[in-house]
C-alpha cells in the first residue's frame, strides 16, 4: 500500500477514536453536570467567606463588669477599718448573691475580710479609652482620692484610686448610691473565674452557705 493511503487511513482512525471519546466523555459527565459542579464550588465559596469577621471589638456590660478582673485583688486599701463584730467572720464559707461577674451569683465563697466603710457604686469612663462603665459595684471610701468626710452624697464626682480593672485608676467617677452595709472581700474557688481576695460584695448579697 502506498504511504499516502496508508497515512489517510491512519488519520481516518485517529479521528475516529478520538470523536468517539469525545462523544463518550460527553455521556459519562454531561454539561449540565459540569455546570452545577461550577455552581456548587461558587456557592462553597461565598458560604465559607461568610462568618469570617474582622469585628475584634469588645464591650463590657457596666452590670457585669467583673471580665477583666484581676485573679487576685490583693490587699485592702490602706486606713480602711476592719468589721469588729462581722455576721461573716473571716473564714466562712458563704453563698452569695451578687451577679458582678458571671458566674457569681449563687457562688459559693470564703470571706476573707470583713470591714466598716461607705461602699459605693459609680459610673465611670476608663482612662484606657474603653467603654463607659455604668453603676460598677463596689468601690469603698478608702479607695478615693482625697474623699473628705464619709459619706460622700448620691452625684459626686471622685477620682478613683482603685485597680478593680483595667482604666480604673486615676479615672473621674460619679457616685450612684452608697451603702453602709457590712463591706467583704471573698475567695471565690469555683465557677468561670476563680478568684482570691475578690473587692467587694455588701451584705445583703452574702448569704449562709447552707
Amino acid at each position: 500500500m502506498r504511504v499516502p493511503v496508508r497515512l489517510a487511513i491512519y488519520g481516518a482512525g485517529l479521528v475516529a477514536t478520538f470523536g468517539g471519546s469525545y462523544g463518550l466523555a460527553g455521556v459519562i459527565v454531561p454539561d449540565s453536570v459540569v455546570q452545577s459542579w461550577t455552581q456548587q464550588s461558587q456557592m462553597n465559596e461565598h458560604s465559607e467567606g461568610e462568618g469570617v469577621s474582622n469585628d475584634d471589638s469588645t464591650h463590657t456590660d457596666g452590670g457585669m463588669d467583673g471580665h477583666d478582673h484581676p485573679a487576685d485583688g490583693g490587699a485592702p486599701p490602706a486606713g480602711i477599718q476592719e468589721a469588729a463584730d462581722p455576721t461573716y467572720p473571716v473564714g466562712t464559707t458563704v453563698r452569695l448573691s451578687a451577679d458582678h461577674m458571671p458566674g457569681m451569683d449563687g457562688a459559693e465563697a470564703t470571706i476573707s475580710g470583713a470591714f466598716t466603710t461607705t461602699t459605693y457604686s459609680v459610673s465611670y469612663t476608663p482612662t484606657d479609652g474603653g467603654q463607659p462603665v455604668a453603676d460598677h459595684k463596689w468601690v469603698v471610701h478608702e479607695e478615693l482620692e482625697s474623699p473628705g468626710e464619709a459619706p460622700l452624697a448620691d452625684g459626686t464626682e471622685v477620682v478613683l484610686e482603685a485597680e478593680h480593672m483595667t482604666g480604673m485608676q486615676g479615672a473621674t467617677a460619679t457616685i450612684d448610691h452608697s451603702t453602709q452595709e457590712t463591706v467583704y472581700m471573698v475567695d471565690i474557688p469555683g465557677g468561670e473565674m476563680p478568684m482570691t481576695n475578690h473587692k467587694w460584695v455588701v451584705e445583703s448579697e452574702v448569704h449562709p452557705a447552707g
